[in-house]
């Protein structure tokens, strides 16, 4: 088999060995007569983890590409420059880069918002939003709210100065608000966003007060191991329409692996088979 054929290929972040990126990738490849060759970098193992000497080694090893995760997201829009495709080149952050001819940045989180919500919520409007998080999810979530009609996005983060820089960089109807000031705007908001890591893997925790949660239409939960968070259970059982960070994942992967092989994978027949890999 000539190399061609071959998608060499791997996922940087923190603790990822619960991630289904792989067999989603996989899955895909076989569909369309390809062989995935993937390398797993987690970074929770090396604190003195550097990025851009890591992406120089894919480049050198030649490797078609690499996905990244948290908390690299920013770093890899950086590193991405002008290379950024014309469609995600206003986003703060990528989550796909591509190596050949030359380098290429992509995001498939806002790509997979999207379709995610166009799957779910049809034509409605995101209306008032309150986001948690600023880091690299939410800079590709507050773009796509934007894009599809948000009137109001408040978001904030414990990190110093992130809110308000991801506030800046995107402009229009978002807002940095304070960690303090967070709950008026939870009460009057129609959608609800958790854009941080909390309750990822075995943290039950909720980046909103279950008591919080209730007079809102919408919720979304960027955390897809577990895909019923302790977020998205309260969200659903006080009669929120809810969208889960595997909903995000199923329309992130048929980008991604279009971004990787050029193929245009067809919709139809892909997620039902995505859908197999999802987590408990």
């Amino acid at each position: 088999m000539s190399d061609a054929n071959v998608l060499r290929l791997g996922l940087i972040g923190d603790h990822i060995g619960r991630s289904r990126f792989s067999a989603a990738m996989d899955l895909l490849c076989r569909a369309h007569g390809l062989t995935l060759d993937f390398t797993p970098i987690d970074t929770g193992e090396f604190p003195d983890f550097d990025f851009d000497a890591k992406i120089e080694q894919l480049i050198a090893d030649d490797w078609t590409g690499v996905t990244i995760t948290h908390p690299h997201k920013t770093a890899a829009r950086t590193r991405a420059g002008d290379g950024m495709i014309a469609q995600a080149a206003h986003l703060p952050a990528s989550n796909l880069l591509t190596f050949r001819p030359k380098m290429k940045g992509f995001n498939t989180d806002y790509t997979g918002f999207v379709g995610a919500w166009d799957g779910i919520m049809g034509n409605a409007n995101p209306g008032r939003v309150a986001v948690a998080g600023a880091g690299g999810v939410a800079g590709a979530i507050v773009p796509a709210l934007v894009v599809l009609g948000a009137s109001d996005v408040a978001v904030w983060d414990p990190a110093p100065g992130v809110a308000a820089r991801l506030a800046k960089l995107v402009g229009g109807p978002v807002r940095a608000v304070s960690t303090g000031d967070s709950r008026s705007v939870i009460e009057d908001a129609d959608g609800l966003v958790n854009a941080s890591a909390l309750g990822m893997g075995d943290d039950r925790r909720s980046a909103f007060s279950i008591e919080a949660i209730g007079s809102q239409t919408w919720a979304f939960d960027a955390v897809y191991t577990p895909t019923n968070t302790t977020f998205l259970r309260a969200a659903g059982s006080r009669g929120l329409t809810t969208i889960s960070g595997f909903d995000l994942f199923r329309h992130m992967i048929l980008g991604s692996f279009e971004a990787y092989s050029g193929i245009q994978p067809n919709k139809d027949a892909m997620l039902p088979l995505i859908d197999a890999l999802r987590p408990d």
